[in-house]
């Protein structure tokens, strides 16, 4: 990272609200739902489908989880009542989880059943290194029972190529990430170069085991690779899509979309807004050189 991606780091904290509102909501739909539902919105009428996030983790009590819950359900409701191709993504500290991994289940369940009732999908997203285990565990209890869950997964652990092999047999969902989570060099590759090889062959055991991967990444050079792989193995558009992330190289989506392949689009919107684009920020230097560029009109 360079001098002055690092002077920007060390601003970004200071920065008022109202100075960072507009520069945020160029990736983040809003505060509310109605505000994600329109972006939904437009982004279907390009041939974008969507997954709508709630902003937020690491809730405090077990009522602020159920909260959560009720917002899930909404959010899903306005989704099927709007008649869109989009799925709900939840972190499980956001429903509990480090309060006990019987309330994160127990919410997830609920939660995956409404969807069901919906004709729809959930994704049980993935944190840091300290959450792998009971992640994995609550995802393996859930799709025990339900065929509408999905799992995410990260390049950048040590430990997935072990994850994978260990999913019980089945038809599985993952979505395929490098990994946002700076962790310690013990337990995962920290240089670009790993990273990116691990993503790949991860990608491969996933395909191998007959799996559906979306592929959340804007490393174009990266996702070259994966398309070569897909082209190997025989793998139509039932197999895979990218996801990408709000208002992040959208020149880019349209080159995929024109070239055929499925992009679908993760949509944040919350109170949280803002220290969930600190956190974006600081933790991948690739998506702040890109907002710094985009917001010198560089882009």
């Amino acid at each position: 990272m360079g001098a002055f991606e690092q002077l920007v780091l060390k601003v970004l904290p200071l920065v008022p609200n109202p100075v960072m509102r507009p520069l945020a909501m160029r990736y983040v739909a809003g505060e509310r739902l109605e505000q994600a539902l329109a972006k939904l919105r437009e982004l279907a009428f390009v041939g974008h489908p969507g997954i709508i996030d709630i902003l937020g983790e690491d809730v405090e009590s077990a009522d602020q989880a159920r909260r959560v819950l009720d917002e899930y359900r909404r959010a899903a409701d306005g989704v099927r009542e709007a008649g869109l191709d989009a799925y709900v993504s939840v972190k499980p500290t956001h429903f509990g989880l480090r309060l006990g991994s019987d309330l994160a289940l127990g919410l997830y369940r609920q939660l995956a059943a409404h969807c069901r009732d919906l004709g729809n999908f959930l994704r049980v997203e993935m944190e840091d290194h300290t959450t792998t285990d009971a992640t994995l565990g609550v995802f393996e209890a859930l799709r025990a029972e339900f065929d509408n869950v999905g799992l995410v997964l990260q390049s950048r652990l040590l430990r997935t190529p072990a994850d994978i092999a260990a999913l019980a047999p089945g038809p599985l969902s993952v979505r395929m990430v490098k990994g946002i989570y700076l962790e310690p060099a013990a337990i995962a590759h920290t240089e670009p170069e790993p990273i990116r090889d691990a993503y790949f062959e991860t990608v491969r055991a996933l395909f191998e085991r007959g799996a559906y991967v979306s592929l959340a990444t804007h490393d174009e050079v990266l996702a070259g690779r994966v398309l070569a792989l897909v082209e190997e193995l025989g793998l139509g558009t039932d197999r895979y899509e990218f996801q990408v992330l709000l208002g992040v190289r959208e020149p880019l989506w349209a080159q995929w979309r024109e070239a055929g392949h499925p992009v679908r689009v993760y949509v944040p919107f919350g109170p949280e807004w803002r220290p969930y684009s600190l956190r974006r920020l600081t933790r991948n230097p690739q998506i702040l050189r890109h907002v710094i560029r985009a917001t010198l009109g560089l882009d």
